[in-house]
């Protein structure tokens, strides 16, 4: 199951990660992000233990989403040794997240 990150725990679980990061940016009432959260959950559960597979809900969050600029949803944004170095704006197919999230690993 994809973690949650939230304003408090975002530093602790995505910028100090050792492992690369696929973070979500979503809400419960976004139409598209409903069709990419499930996209979400399967690749948690295939990258258990190699990427670290995060959501966050923008609208009880919103220090970290203010903080990556995030203005549509979904956005998923790929962070490697805490930085941004990967972005999806949208909903797109499994396979899109999964090779950018290969491509961190």
């Amino acid at each position: 199951m994809a973690i949650e990150i939230t304003d408090a725990n975002f530093k602790d679980l995505v910028l100090n990660s050792d492992k690369p990061v696929m973070l979500d940016f979503w809400a419960e009432w976004c139409g598209p992000c409903r069709m990419v959260g499930p996209f979400v959950e399967e690749l948690s559960k295939e990258y258990d233990g190699k990427a670290v597979v995060g959501k966050v809900d923008v609208d009880n969050n919103p220090a970290v989403s203010m903080e990556f600029g995030i203005r549509n949803i979904p956005t998923i944004l790929f962070f490697k040794d805490g930085k941004i170095v990967d972005k999806q704006v949208g909903a797109v197919p499994k396979s899109v997240l999964e090779g950018k999230l290969k491509g961190q690993l």
